[in-house]
Protein backbone atom coordinates (compact mmCIF):
# COMPACT_ATOMS: atom_id res chain seq x y z
CA UNK A 1 0.00 0.00 0.00
CA UNK A 2 2.80 2.62 0.66
CA UNK A 3 4.41 1.62 -2.63
CA UNK A 4 0.88 2.56 -4.36
CA UNK A 5 0.88 5.48 -2.78
CA UNK A 6 4.76 6.96 -3.51
CA UNK A 7 3.38 5.71 -6.52
CA UNK A 8 0.47 8.03 -7.30
CA UNK A 9 2.32 10.65 -5.66
CA UNK A 10 5.10 10.39 -8.55
CA UNK A 11 2.59 10.10 -10.61
CA UNK A 12 0.67 13.16 -9.88
CA UNK A 13 4.16 14.91 -9.78
CA UNK A 14 5.02 14.14 -12.83
CA UNK A 15 1.74 15.45 -14.57
CA UNK A 16 1.61 18.45 -12.83
CA UNK A 17 5.38 19.51 -13.48
CA UNK A 18 4.22 18.76 -17.43
CA UNK A 19 1.06 20.80 -17.28
CA UNK A 20 3.48 23.76 -16.11
CA UNK A 21 5.96 23.16 -18.72
CA UNK A 22 3.39 22.72 -21.82
CA UNK A 23 1.92 25.88 -20.17
CA UNK A 24 4.96 27.78 -19.70
CA UNK A 25 5.65 26.67 -23.59
CA UNK A 26 2.57 28.08 -25.07
CA UNK A 27 2.60 31.43 -23.13
CA UNK A 28 6.22 32.23 -23.76
CA UNK A 29 5.25 31.08 -27.34
CA UNK A 30 2.30 33.32 -27.88
CA UNK A 31 3.78 36.19 -26.10
CA UNK A 32 0.68 36.68 -23.47
CA UNK A 33 2.99 38.04 -20.69
CA UNK A 34 5.18 40.25 -22.66
CA UNK A 35 8.39 39.90 -24.61
CA UNK A 36 10.24 39.37 -21.28
CA UNK A 37 8.68 35.54 -21.18
CA UNK A 38 10.40 33.26 -23.39
CA UNK A 39 8.81 30.18 -24.39
CA UNK A 40 10.89 27.09 -22.80
CA UNK A 41 12.17 26.31 -25.66
CA UNK A 42 14.13 29.54 -25.89
CA UNK A 43 15.22 29.25 -22.18
CA UNK A 44 16.27 25.57 -22.98
CA UNK A 45 18.29 26.37 -26.11
CA UNK A 46 19.94 29.36 -24.42
CA UNK A 47 21.40 26.40 -21.54
CA UNK A 48 22.43 24.49 -24.03
CA UNK A 49 24.49 26.99 -26.71
CA UNK A 50 28.14 25.45 -26.78
CA UNK A 51 29.83 28.67 -26.22
CA UNK A 52 28.42 28.89 -23.34
CA UNK A 53 28.90 26.07 -21.23
CA UNK A 54 32.29 27.02 -20.15
CA UNK A 55 30.33 30.45 -19.03
CA UNK A 56 27.67 28.47 -16.80
CA UNK A 57 30.27 26.21 -15.38
CA UNK A 58 32.60 28.72 -14.24
CA UNK A 59 29.81 30.91 -12.71
CA UNK A 60 27.91 27.40 -11.18
CA UNK A 61 31.44 26.50 -9.60
CA UNK A 62 31.77 29.88 -8.32
CA UNK A 63 28.50 30.37 -6.84
CA UNK A 64 28.33 26.81 -5.12
CA UNK A 65 31.95 27.86 -3.79
CA UNK A 66 30.43 31.01 -1.86
CA UNK A 67 26.96 29.26 -0.78
CA UNK A 68 29.11 26.11 0.43
CA UNK A 69 31.12 28.61 2.63
CA UNK A 70 28.45 30.55 3.88
CA UNK A 71 26.01 27.77 4.42
CA UNK A 72 29.30 26.16 6.70
CA UNK A 73 30.25 29.61 8.37
CA UNK A 74 26.07 29.73 9.50
CA UNK A 75 25.76 26.10 10.39
CA UNK A 76 28.60 26.17 12.61
CA UNK A 77 27.73 29.89 14.32
CA UNK A 78 23.99 28.71 14.59
CA UNK A 79 24.46 25.20 16.35
CA UNK A 80 27.19 26.25 18.14
CA UNK A 81 24.80 29.44 19.87
CA UNK A 82 22.00 26.84 20.13
CA UNK A 83 24.30 24.31 22.30
CA UNK A 84 25.13 27.44 24.07
CA UNK A 85 21.55 28.38 25.19
CA UNK A 86 21.36 24.38 25.84
CA UNK A 87 24.32 24.50 28.28
CA UNK A 88 23.49 27.64 29.79
CA UNK A 89 20.33 28.25 29.84
CA UNK A 90 20.39 31.49 31.80
CA UNK A 91 21.63 32.67 28.06
CA UNK A 92 18.68 31.10 26.14
CA UNK A 93 16.58 34.27 26.31
CA UNK A 94 19.82 36.85 25.55
CA UNK A 95 20.19 34.40 22.95
CA UNK A 96 17.09 34.15 21.39
CA UNK A 97 16.91 37.95 20.90
CA UNK A 98 20.06 38.06 19.24
CA UNK A 99 18.70 35.90 16.48
CA UNK A 100 15.36 36.90 16.37
CA UNK A 101 17.48 40.61 15.77
CA UNK A 102 19.67 39.35 13.10
CA UNK A 103 16.68 37.47 11.03
CA UNK A 104 14.77 40.90 11.24
CA UNK A 105 17.61 42.63 8.75
CA UNK A 106 16.86 42.22 5.77
CA UNK A 107 19.74 40.39 4.19
CA UNK A 108 19.48 42.88 1.00
CA UNK A 109 20.62 45.60 3.28
CA UNK A 110 23.51 44.15 4.12
CA UNK A 111 25.34 43.89 1.18
CA UNK A 112 27.16 47.07 0.81
CA UNK A 113 27.94 47.13 4.26
CA UNK A 114 29.94 43.68 3.57
CA UNK A 115 30.92 45.00 0.54
CA UNK A 116 32.68 47.93 2.39
CA UNK A 117 33.82 46.16 5.65
CA UNK A 118 35.20 42.81 3.82
CA UNK A 119 35.68 42.99 0.50
CA UNK A 120 33.24 42.57 -2.81
CA UNK A 121 34.13 38.56 -3.13
CA UNK A 122 33.27 38.05 0.42
CA UNK A 123 29.21 39.90 0.48
CA UNK A 124 27.87 37.01 -0.96
CA UNK A 125 29.22 34.54 2.03
CA UNK A 126 28.54 36.48 4.59
CA UNK A 127 25.14 37.21 3.80
CA UNK A 128 23.78 33.31 3.33
CA UNK A 129 25.76 32.87 6.61
CA UNK A 130 23.59 35.60 8.55
CA UNK A 131 20.87 33.61 6.61
CA UNK A 132 21.93 30.02 7.38
CA UNK A 133 22.62 31.24 10.99
CA UNK A 134 18.87 31.71 12.02
CA UNK A 135 17.64 28.96 10.48
CA UNK A 136 20.49 26.45 11.84
CA UNK A 137 20.15 28.41 15.46
CA UNK A 138 16.02 27.75 15.22
CA UNK A 139 16.62 24.28 14.04
CA UNK A 140 19.21 23.68 17.11
CA UNK A 141 16.94 25.20 19.54
CA UNK A 142 13.81 22.24 18.75
CA UNK A 143 16.14 19.57 17.93
CA UNK A 144 18.38 19.58 21.11
CA UNK A 145 15.26 19.67 23.10
CA UNK A 146 13.65 16.78 21.49
CA UNK A 147 14.41 14.06 23.51
CA UNK A 148 11.37 12.57 26.19
CA UNK A 149 11.30 13.68 29.63
CA UNK A 150 11.61 10.06 30.76
CA UNK A 151 14.72 9.40 28.99
CA UNK A 152 15.98 12.45 30.56
CA UNK A 153 14.77 11.68 33.97
CA UNK A 154 16.37 8.08 33.66
CA UNK A 155 19.51 9.77 33.14
CA UNK A 156 19.29 11.81 35.87
CA UNK A 157 18.13 8.97 38.33
CA UNK A 158 21.70 7.47 36.99
CA UNK A 159 23.27 10.65 38.03
CA UNK A 160 24.69 11.55 34.37
CA UNK A 161 26.58 14.62 33.97
CA UNK A 162 25.55 16.98 32.01
CA UNK A 163 27.99 16.57 29.24
CA UNK A 164 27.58 12.85 29.27
CA UNK A 165 23.63 13.07 28.56
CA UNK A 166 24.54 15.93 26.13
CA UNK A 167 26.69 13.28 24.24
CA UNK A 168 24.46 9.84 24.87
CA UNK A 169 20.89 11.38 24.44
CA UNK A 170 20.51 15.18 23.58
CA UNK A 171 22.58 14.57 20.06
CA UNK A 172 21.50 11.44 19.18
CA UNK A 173 17.54 12.44 19.20
CA UNK A 174 18.26 15.65 18.03
CA UNK A 175 19.30 13.91 14.73
CA UNK A 176 16.52 13.97 12.54
CA UNK A 177 15.55 17.70 13.69
CA UNK A 178 19.12 18.32 12.60
CA UNK A 179 18.85 17.15 9.43
CA UNK A 180 15.81 18.75 8.38
CA UNK A 181 17.33 22.41 9.52
CA UNK A 182 20.30 21.29 7.44
CA UNK A 183 17.69 21.19 4.09
CA UNK A 184 15.72 23.87 4.87
CA UNK A 185 19.24 26.03 4.89
CA UNK A 186 20.02 25.39 1.32
CA UNK A 187 17.31 27.75 -0.36
CA UNK A 188 18.55 30.46 1.95
CA UNK A 189 22.33 29.73 1.56
CA UNK A 190 21.78 29.92 -1.98
CA UNK A 191 19.48 33.51 -1.65
CA UNK A 192 22.27 34.83 0.16
CA UNK A 193 24.39 34.10 -1.79
CA UNK A 194 22.91 35.31 -5.46
CA UNK A 195 22.15 38.72 -3.47
CA UNK A 196 25.69 38.81 -2.21
CA UNK A 197 26.98 38.82 -5.98
CA UNK A 198 24.98 41.69 -7.22
CA UNK A 199 27.19 43.67 -4.84
CA UNK A 200 30.29 44.05 -6.94
CA UNK A 201 31.50 40.16 -7.54
CA UNK A 202 33.78 39.51 -9.88
CA UNK A 203 31.89 35.82 -11.06
CA UNK A 204 29.22 33.75 -10.02
CA UNK A 205 25.49 33.08 -11.04
CA UNK A 206 24.20 36.16 -9.36
CA UNK A 207 26.35 38.54 -11.76
CA UNK A 208 25.53 36.71 -14.57
CA UNK A 209 21.96 37.43 -13.39
CA UNK A 210 22.74 41.30 -13.34
CA UNK A 211 24.43 41.49 -16.44
CA UNK A 212 21.92 40.04 -18.24
CA UNK A 213 19.65 42.29 -17.00
CA UNK A 214 21.42 45.16 -17.74
CA UNK A 215 21.68 44.11 -21.16
CA UNK A 216 18.29 42.49 -21.68
CA UNK A 217 19.30 39.80 -22.48
CA UNK A 218 16.32 37.80 -21.52
CA UNK A 219 17.00 34.18 -22.82
CA UNK A 220 20.24 33.97 -20.77
CA UNK A 221 18.87 35.93 -17.99
CA UNK A 222 15.91 32.81 -17.71
CA UNK A 223 17.95 30.24 -18.18
CA UNK A 224 20.60 31.69 -15.75
CA UNK A 225 17.80 31.14 -12.82
CA UNK A 226 16.57 28.36 -13.89
CA UNK A 227 20.47 26.69 -13.17
CA UNK A 228 20.36 28.62 -9.63
CA UNK A 229 17.23 27.23 -9.02
CA UNK A 230 17.60 23.05 -10.37
CA UNK A 231 21.24 23.71 -8.32
CA UNK A 232 19.39 24.62 -4.97
CA UNK A 233 16.61 21.68 -5.67
CA UNK A 234 19.12 18.83 -6.61
CA UNK A 235 20.95 19.31 -3.23
CA UNK A 236 17.80 19.84 -1.12
CA UNK A 237 16.40 16.84 -2.96
CA UNK A 238 19.58 14.82 -1.65
CA UNK A 239 19.69 15.94 1.79
CA UNK A 240 15.70 15.11 1.80
CA UNK A 241 16.93 11.59 1.40
CA UNK A 242 19.54 11.82 3.97
CA UNK A 243 16.92 13.33 6.10
CA UNK A 244 14.24 10.54 5.13
CA UNK A 245 17.27 7.99 6.34
CA UNK A 246 18.00 10.03 9.60
CA UNK A 247 14.96 9.88 10.86
CA UNK A 248 14.12 5.99 10.00
CA UNK A 249 17.40 5.27 12.62
CA UNK A 250 16.19 8.02 14.80
CA UNK A 251 12.92 8.21 15.77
Amino acid sequence: MKYVTRFRAAITATVGFAIVLVLWQVIGSTKLLGPTFPPLSSVIASLTVPYRRHLYIRASLATLSTAAWGYGIGQAGGLATALLGHLLPFCRAGLDRLASVIHAIPMIALGPLFMAVLSPAWAGTAIAAIGVFFVSYIAGCTAIESAAPTHRDLFQIFGASPLRRLWLLDVPSALPALVTGLRQAVPVAFLGTILGEWFGSAHGLGLLILSAMENFQIALLWSTVILCCGLSLVIFVLLGYVERIVGRHYR
